[in-house]
């Protein structure tokens, strides 16, 4: 009777165990430059192959494609004019119903690791003085690890703040020094039986183009980089230096995810984790004659957007042409985990169809 009693509370308890969550975005990574989605001049071979293993959202949109908006609706899974953060370095309300805030009351770790841009900044102060502050305990939105900076894009001369007010910096290109952060977060937590959920933000491949490490600057031509139709004749030589550098960008990332899909791997957490490839929105790259984003076309909207979850999805690639917007992650991810969504959540769970 002791025996059939153990066996069934063992039972229960790999049932009831909730699901770990990495959630990893690049910045202004737009969905037409990944080899999964048909580029054959970029190499992205460690996501190219997570994407066999995932679901694809050929149609992942970010409807206010810029920075600030778009991590305001990941954290709160409600639409710009509802948070208030409808443009740049505007703060979040620090009483947000954050995913952090309902994640860790279900139990859960919470960790960030990377760019924020979320806290603003003070009426006439200027923007770049805002985007070095130190963030304290109460405006981290309920993340209790923290190895943050408001917004840099200056890659290899990137700092951070901890939990005190001392600036520290990363010894290397930022990317790689906060991907083997994240790997030592993951590698410690996944050794006790908290599960966690932990957001790692890359800042590139944003501009500056041709700051990525020089071994992947040499990896790309000009010569060999294909111009989109939409762009100017007058432009051509111009984008296709800068496509070369945002491919350095990327080929350095994918490097990146490479060693954390390995790290996931060894630490015996890959099957219980819930792990979301993603970017905050796109580029224009002159195509339509446009720099950067904010603009109502595909270079600016569409982002790549992965999702492994073997333990409930499978291993088998599947692709859903379904469009996912920001407002959506939220609430699909904490369907997945099991856990209740908050009625201040204004988008919608997708995870039944995923399941």
């Amino acid at each position: 009777l002791a025996l059939v009693v153990f066996l069934t509370v063992s039972c229960d308890e790999k049932e009831d165990k909730k699901p770990n969550v990495i959630f990893v975005f690049a910045d202004q990574w737009r969905a037409q430059d990944i080899g999964y989605n048909g580029n054959d001049v970029v190499k992205t071979p460690a996501i190219d192959k997570l994407s066999e293993e995932s679901v694809v959202f050929t149609n992942a949109v970010s409807g206010c494609p810029v920075c600030c908006p778009y991590r305001a609706s990941l954290l709160t899974g409600q639409y710009p004019l509802t948070h208030g953060v409808f443009y740049n370095d505007k703060p979040l309300n620090p009483n947000a119903n954050s995913i952090a805030k309902v994640y860790k009351q279900a139990g859960y770790g919470t960790g960030y690791i990377g760019k924020w841009h979320l806290n603003g900044h003070e009426q006439g102060e200027p923007t770049a003085v805002g985007r070095k502050k130190f963030i304290p305990v109460e405006r981290r939105q309920g993340f209790d690890f923290w190895q943050v900076l408001e917004c840099t894009h200056d890659y290899n001369n990137s700092f951070y703040y901890g939990d005190s007010p001392e600036i520290l910096k990363w010894q290397e290109y930022d990317a790689i020094a906060q991907t083997k952060s994240a790997i030592g977060y993951i590698n410690e937590k996944s050794k006790k039986e908290k599960p966690f959920l932990l957001m790692l933000s890359w800042g590139p491949p944003h501009a500056p183009y041709q700051t990525a490490p020089e071994k992947y600057q040499k990896m790309y031509s000009p010569d060999d980089i294909e111009i989109r139709p939409n762009v100017p004749d007058e432009l051509r030589e111009k984008v296709r230096n800068d496509i070369a550098g945002y491919y350095a960008h990327i080929t350095a990332l994918d490097d990146c995810m490479k060693e954390l899909l390995e790290a996931v791997e060894n630490s015996g957490i890959k099957e219980n984790t819930i792990l979301v490839f993603t970017s905050d929105h796109g580029d224009m790259l002159y195509s339509q004659g446009n720099k950067k984003k904010q603009q109502p076309w595909d270079e600016s909207l569409r982002v790549p957007f992965l999702l492994r979850f073997p333990e409930k999805l499978g291993t088998a690639q599947k692709k859903i042409e379904m469009p996912i917007n920001t407002p959506d992650i939220m609430p699909t991810l904490l369907g997945l985990s099991g856990i209740t969504i908050p009625e201040t959540v204004e988008g919608s769970d997708y995870s039944k169809v995923l399941t």
